[in-house]
């Protein structure tokens, strides 16, 4: 077994190195102290007594019409079936949450359970703050029932510290009037779609594709689709992967395509954006998630079609996002906190928070035809079966920030893919040490 330090000490260095060196954007991670997994639980986890009452609390970031239906809908529902656990739930701002978290864990003040944003649970486990769910009884059922992309963000150093409660993914978005003025079908091949951009791409102010930026989160789908790659399968290791032939090859591609006038200024965070140029006519295709469509509302349903990414030769890929539920291993509430993520993840919760554009995590809902109903959520769901999570590090932010300028460096014709990217890979193959 690993060698630990307290938690508590280990959770304060890290508080007092995060003041310093502003973790809550990524880049203190890299001064974290090891520390060595929680507990493994050895009693498959139970009920409390009938007659005994458990209150457990939760923090969450929910907005505020998610809220709504969360207060509601969901905790009544799950009250009403499980009378003997009552759930105390507090919406969080998200600024300053991490540094909330860390305060909360190293005092014993944390909640029982929480819904947390994917990239941080490998940076919690990392820190022994989380509980290890992987060994309760009810866990590979549960396991064998949500999408593998999502549930990966979960994992860390061999195993599982929380369920994925919700999820997304970015899809193709079409503009309907481009597609018929130029009388073409939705593209279902990377090679398609370049040549209808090919095709655009000498009209005003017009681009075949609009990609959200050179970050990770913007370039990930296309990377990936184009057959690059960041680790390998165990997320260990960048170099290989990362400056791969391959990933040389699909960073050169789509830098290519913005030296030919295919893909529009938004790579780099120019005008017009994403939205704004697919409100605008400017771009005949964007990729985005759910909220596109939940905010944007009926200009986008009745103004775009929606499709899977379009194959290339890694095939057709999109990024994970999300939150996670975890459970903090200070909490004294174990068995009823277990009880009550379990219950989130079954169909009847996952429907409920469907119903705002959340896409459902457990297969079984993502199946139920009031989720299926919605005009686009099913093409998420399409999506989600290829989908790839970020590397599930405890340093990924710091990881992104790099690949990430590795790309905007090449894109921009100011350095060469391997020499960036094999910078790039060399520097993450020591965050993942």
């Amino acid at each position: 077994m690993k060698q630990r330090k307290s938690l508590a000490l280990v959770l304060m260095i890290f508080m007092l190195v995060s003041l310093f060196t502003g973790c809550a954007d990524g880049s203190g991670s890299e001064a974290e102290p090891a520390a060595a997994k929680p507990a493994a639980t050895s009693e498959p986890a139970a009920e409390p007594a009938a007659e005994e009452v458990v209150t457990i609390t939760m923090w969450h970031t929910y907005s505020d019409g998610e809220t709504e239906v969360f207060d509601n809908d969901v905790i009544p529902a799950f009250e009403a079936s499980h009378p003997n656990i009552k759930v105390e739930a507090t919406r969080m701002p998200y600024d300053g949450l991490k540094q909330q978290i860390i305060a909360g864990v190293s005092s014993s003040t944390a909640p029982d359970v929480m819904r947390m944003d994917i990239i941080w649970v490998p940076e919690f486990a990392k820190l022994g703050a989380l509980e290890m769910v992987s060994e309760y009884a009810e866990f590979d059922a549960i396991k064998a029932n949500v999408f593998e992309g999502p549930m990966s963000t979960n994992y860390y150093d061999g195993d599982y510290y929380g369920l994925p409660l919700n999820t997304n993914t970015k899809i193709a978005i079409y503009n309907k009037a481009l597609l018929a003025d130029l009388g073409v079908d939705v593209p279902k091949t990377m090679d398609e779609l370049v040549a209808i951009a090919e095709s655009v791409k000498d009209r005003d102010d017009t681009w075949g594709i609009g990609i959200g930026g050179s970050a990770t989160w913007g370039m990930l789908p296309y990377f990936w689709t184009m057959g690059g790659a960041v680790t390998d399968e165990n997320y260990t290791v960048a170099s290989g992967y990362l400056n791969s032939p391959e990933s040389i090859e699909a960073l050169d591609t789509i830098a290519g395509w913005y030296a030919d006038g295919i893909v529009g200024p938004c790579i780099l965070g120019e005008q017009p954006d994403t939205w704004g140029g697919m409100g605008n006519g400017n771009y005949f295709m964007i990729e985005d998630g759910p909220w596109y469509y939940s905010i944007v509302g009926d200009d986008a349903l009745n103004n775009t079609v929606n499709a899977v990414m379009p194959a290339g030769p890694g095939g057709s890929i999109s990024v994970v996002g999300g939150e996670n539920m975890i459970m903090f291993n200070t909490s004294k509430n174990k068995e009823a906190a277990w009880t009550f993520m379990q219950w989130m993840l079954s169909p009847e919760p996952q429907i409920m928070m469907a119903q705002l554009g959340m896409v459902p995590t457990n297969m079984d809902a993502a199946k139920d035809q009031a989720v299926l109903d919605s005009p686009y959520i099913g093409t998420y769901i399409e999506q989600l079966k290829t989908a790839r999570p970020r590397t599930p590090s405890p340093k990924w932010e710091t990881m992104s920030d790099t690949i990430g300028t590795a790309f905007e460096l090449v894109i921009r014709g100011e350095q060469d893919a391997k020499t960036a990217l094999d910078e790039a890979a060399a520097i993450c193959d020591e965050l993942l040490q």
